[in-house]
């Protein structure tokens, strides 16, 4: 297995279990699906197919998304527990969400 593949592999992984914890979300139905196209492209940009202008446009469309979810106001993600203490950082959480998945569909560009 060469060390490209193993770097799909962890992004793949990651995001599966990011839509996996996605179940007990307010609106699953939202981020699940959110999570789980970018693991479709990884895979396709993995073995080779796919193209580059439209994996860079679905990530810049993530970006855009991400950064109309930034909060008015930073409050943190507050990872030490998983209750939504107030909406900012919700929409903190939801932004980082979204820009991970930029980083992995511009990484998947890359490694090709």
């Amino acid at each position: 297995m060469t060390f490209k593949k193993i770097i799909y592999y962890i992004m793949i992984l990651f995001l599966v279990y990011a839509a996996g914890v996605q179940y007990n979300d307010p609106d699953p139905y939202i981020w699940i699906p959110v999570y789980l196209i970018p693991v479709y492209l990884l895979y396709r940009s993995m073995n080779g197919q796919g193209s580059k202008i439209h994996y860079f446009v679905l990530g810049l469309v993530y970006l855009l998304w991400s950064a109309n979810q930034f909060p008015p106001e930073w409050e943190g993600l507050m990872v030490d527990s998983m209750k939504m203490k107030t909406l900012n950082i919700e929409l903190g959480r939801e932004s980082l969400g979204l820009g991970i998945c930029t980083v992995f569909i511009w990484l998947s560009i890359l490694l090709d």
